[in-house]
């Protein structure tokens, strides 16, 4: 059967089988790796029991988003360890290389035993692993992308390298997918205790199909003919960060468009999930069926909006994308809290709570390593409520005062736990706890979300709105980085403005943000955070990032 070529401008004959199959097969990979990675994200709540269980609960789930956040940390030094790798040796083994390491990783977090069996060393491990984990990730995505795009004609890159970008949505769905048979196979209470390890385990399986996709890969052709030349970089890593004229390019690069683009891909996906799970408290299994759905809807977005980019530009789409998510956040979540727990908006609106405390003595609870301690009788008192999706306002007291929680016209006064012993602690904290969930409890505060009041079409849809925006940003972004780099230093180049704008800006996301409720009292003020830099990202971008469409990437 013949088969259909195409030679460009520049002299690189482009068979459409042979695309194909570098689309589907570097895609399929990354698929796994992706499915790998987001298992920790959507299980967040029970590996937070199972691993962190030597602190309170608010601090565990904390310390299990920021374990979470530690393997997008080491993402920016896995692009520039597999970066300059994959310039020198080539795109095809390098990311072969990462695949291997993050299955590997993936599988031994399923052996691990938790908290309960061996103490501080399972969250120890859990997070090393995570590490090895971002660490794989930091090379993944500039292989994959850079090869595909190599392999692309130059007016359809941003169709081509779209398909890359569907990975990380369709690694989640698949991920969420395969919690959800497992939970239903096992069912709730048996997947809390050891069915949860199961999607980790599966991970060996897909890491045998992944590896044996990636084996049947040739090099790019752009990299074999610069290799051929004798054109390849001896300092990958000097020519992109130690050169001005390249260095500048991969600031704004960060600044003007990974950045905003990674806070509306992880609000619009993982933010969204711990949205309706922690705090309008929606059963897991419910919400992760309205998540699935709505990037099953969502996701042929990715290819619309790549295809688009082809023909109109990158930057417009990506720059209309991150506005328009930070004009809408505020009333689509809103719209979530509406639909989804509407006994929660109305005990907002009927029963305020306010908080009663020497505001030196209340801390932001984020912490990042994991050392700090809570025990002020106001952070007590956040905790509970921002784990309760209680509302509040903050009012002044005297210094030295022990904090009260008014709740109508009751008042409940929290408890100082630094310098009791722990039978004591224990013991303020059952009484505390008893007190205070009865005040929300009698003010019409839900423990959970009614599965008989949530109005499911709705909240897919306003899911599927989040999703768009994704889409909008993610779909031209590779496309783009792509096209900024030249070929010698490209991997290097754009590997590490993404793994920083995602790893940092984006991976941190779920953390601040859950930071920022319990500071403040406002269930949606974590909102700032992606909003802020998304509109940074939008106006450095439009004002220093030029459209990179029709630029050449064959040097």
């Amino acid at each position: 059967m013949a088969t259909a070529t195409a030679t460009n401008a520049s002299g690189f004959t482009h068979d459409a089988a042979a695309e194909r199959k570098v689309i589907f097969a570097s895609s399929l990979g990354t698929v796994f790796e992706w499915y790998d990675f987001y298992l920790y994200g959507s299980l967040a709540a029970i590996i937070a029991k199972q691993f962190f269980a030597g602190v309170n609960e608010t601090a565990a789930f904390i310390f299990a988003l920021m374990a979470f956040a530690a393997g997008f940390a080491v993402r920016p030094f896995g692009a520039i360890v597999f970066g300059r790798l994959g310039d020198l040796v080539g795109r095809k083994y390098t990311f072969l290389v990462t695949i291997l390491i993050m299955g590997v990783a993936t599988f031994i977090v399923g052996l691990l035993p938790g908290y309960a069996s061996i103490g501080i060393a399972a969250p120890i491990i859990l997070i090393a692993l995570r590490l090895l984990q971002g660490l794989a990730l930091g090379g993944e995505y500039g292989g994959a992308a850079t090869y595909v795009a190599e392999h692309a004609p130059d007016n359809k890159r941003g169709a081509y390298t779209a398909w890359i970008q569907t990975t990380a949505t369709l690694g989640l769905f698949l991920s969420l997918l395969v919690i959800l048979g497992v939970r239903t196979a096992v069912g709730e209470e048996a997947f809390a205790a050891w069915g949860w390890r199961i999607p980790f385990l599966l991970s060996v399986v897909l890491l045998g199909i992944s590896v044996w996709i990636r084996m049947q890969l040739n090099e790019s052709p752009m990299f074999q003919k610069m290799k051929a030349e004798g054109k390849t970089s001896k300092a990958p890593l000097t020519e992109s960060f130690g050169q001005w004229k390249n260095l500048k390019i991969v600031i704004l690069a960060l600044l003007g468009l990974t950045a905003g683009q990674a806070v509306v891909w992880y609000t619009g996906q993982f933010y969204a999930l711990f949205f309706l799970t922690q705090t309008l408290k929606v059963d897991g299994g419910t919400a992760n069926l309205m998540i699935a759905a709505s990037l099953l809807i969502g996701t042929p977005f990715f290819i619309v909006f790549g295809a688009l980019s082809d023909k109109i530009g990158r930057k417009m789409i990506i720059m209309g994308g991150c506005l328009i998510a930070a004009l809408t956040y505020f009333p689509l979540f809103k719209a979530l809290t509406h639909y989804a727990n509407p006994a929660l908006e109305a005990a907002q609106a009927k029963s305020p709570v306010v908080v009663v405390a020497d505001p030196n003595a209340c801390s932001f609870q984020f912490n990042p390593v994991g050392t700090a301690k809570f025990t002020t009788s106001c952070d007590i008192a956040k905790a509970f409520l921002a784990r309760s999706s209680v509302n509040y306002a903050n009012e002044a007291a005297p210094a030295g005062t022990v904090a009260k929680i008014k709740v109508g016209d009751k008042v409940i006064e929290s408890y100082e736990a630094a310098g009791l012993s722990p039978d004591d602690a224990k013991k303020k904290s059952g009484e505390f706890t008893k007190s205070i969930g009865e005040a929300v409890k009698a003010a019409g505060y839900p423990a959970k979300a009614d599965p008989n009041q949530i109005n499911h079409v709705m909240v897919i849809g306003i899911l599927v709105i989040l999703v768009i925006y994704v889409t909008m940003v993610y779909g031209p972004i590779a496309a783009m980085l792509v096209e900024l780099f030249p070929t010698r230093i490209r991997y290097t180049s754009m590997s590490l403005p993404y793994h920083i704008g995602n790893g940092w800006f984006g991976g941190f996301l779920p953390t601040t943000a859950f930071a920022m409720v319990a500071a403040t009292g406002d269930i949606y003020y974590g909102l700032w955070y992606p909003i802020v830099i998304a509109l940074m990202t939008f106006v450095i971008g439009m004002l220093f990032i030029k459209e990179t469409k029709d630029n050449k990437i064959h040097d």
